[in-house]
């Protein structure tokens, strides 16, 4: 008898604070406005959305820079205003780098952002019933998918990352405008009656764009001498069968951003999704006839390098090359095999970069591939 006041007198506030603590969160979620946003090259169509709502709000568009940026400020702040909202979430789509100006506007705002996962959207949207149409409604879609997931936010991209981010990016189009000045080159030496002026001209061309080609080059090196964990992180990935010089770079900013936009919690399953080498299945009414591919979501500069790695890393004596070498010896179209191959490199590369560790050729030489042929 004597011990029951002390017993209720310790529980009792516990089950307060575990009420408040789920009030708390359901009143953050509620004073949320959650923005989803189609980001075009030119414009931004805009939708709002708030949690227990059974219907969103389309604003309209504006332009991709820093005057509809600001102009979508005011539009929000007002929002915020008028309907009691505490905070606002961005959501909104990797558009190959057409995003990044108003991440890192909604970031120096203090708004919450989320690049999310467009195969994860699409799969969510399939599931609700919904067929997206116009960038109209993929922008309430994606405010929609903020309010009854709440995705978590990322944090704003660090100054190292960005810097390679546009170094890689600046030397993606030099390595363009080379290849395209090279074939007019080609072109024009095979067709008759060219001006020796017009070939001339090209070939200055092709001479300038190797000096910047070369400059980039310097310039990325540099950027990775000043950082020791760059270096470390470039050191550890080289290790992995089929990452060397040409691709160890681009693949070291693919984690990072993989990295950033989970939190460090993502897996090698999402990050496959996130470059499209999953599997997607091919589904017309009854007809099972056609072979599954991969879904190709996600920036296909990112599936090219890793597609180069897997033909450099078949070439050698390690554990891919035995991996392929199985597929294909179980019946495996050697294209799907190279695939299975390339997506392999990619789960490698991603345990050696989360967990700071090296590569083993000795646990991986006898690894079935059962997991990889599922399409």
């Amino acid at each position: 008898m004597g011990e029951k006041p002390a017993y209720k007198a310790v529980t009792k506030p516990r089950r307060e604070d575990e009420r408040q603590q789920h009030v708390g969160k359901k009143e953050g979620r509620l004073s949320m406005l959650y923005v989803g946003i189609d980001v075009g090259k030119e414009r931004l169509e805009v939708a709002t959305w708030v949690a227990g709502a059974s219907r969103g709000r389309q604003l309209g568009s504006v332009a991709n820079r820093q005057g509809g940026w600001r102009q979508l400020g005011k539009q929000l702040r007002r929002i915020c205003k008028r309907e009691k909202l505490a905070e606002v979430q961005l959501l909104l789509e990797p558009t190959g780098g057409y995003e990044l100006g108003l991440v890192a506007y909604g970031h120096a705002q203090g708004w919450r952002v989320t690049v999310v996962n467009p195969s994860q959207v699409r799969n969510w949207a399939r599931g609700i019933g919904n067929r997206v149409k116009t960038d109209r409604e993929d922008a309430l879609l994606l405010a929609r998918y903020g309010a009854e997931q709440q995705p978590a936010p990322q944090q704003p991209v660090p100054a190292e990352v960005q810097a390679l981010d546009s170094l890689l990016s600046r030397r993606e189009d030099l390595k363009k405008l080379l290849r395209a000045e090279r074939n007019r080159l080609d072109t024009l030496q095979q067709r008759p009656g060219v001006p020796a002026a017009v070939k001339t001209s090209v070939e200055r061309t092709i001479a300038m764009l190797q000096q910047e080609a070369e400059a980039i080059e310097e310039a990325i090196q540099d950027h990775i001498d000043q950082d020791p964990d760059l270096q470390d992180k470039v050191r550890r990935l080289r290790s992995v069968p089929g990452i060397g010089p040409r691709n160890v770079l681009p693949l070291l900013l693919l984690f990072l951003r993989w990295e950033l936009l989970t939190g460090g919690q993502g897996d090698a399953k999402g990050l496959t999704a996130y470059v499209g080498l999953d599997p997607q299945p091919y589904e017309s009414g009854r007809s099972v006839l056609r072979r599954a591919t991969i879904s190709r979501m996600g920036n296909g500069m990112f599936r090219h390098q890793l597609f180069l790695a897997a033909l450099g890393g078949v070439r050698g004596q390690n554990p891919l090359r035995a991996f392929y070498q199985r597929l294909v010896e179980r019946g495996k179209v050697k294209k799907l095999a190279l695939v299975a191959a390339a997506r392999k490199v990619l789960v490698w590369g991603w345990t050696i970069f989360i967990n700071n560790t090296q590569f083993d050729a000795s646990l991986h030489q006898q690894e079935a591939p059962q997991a990889a042929i599922t399409y």
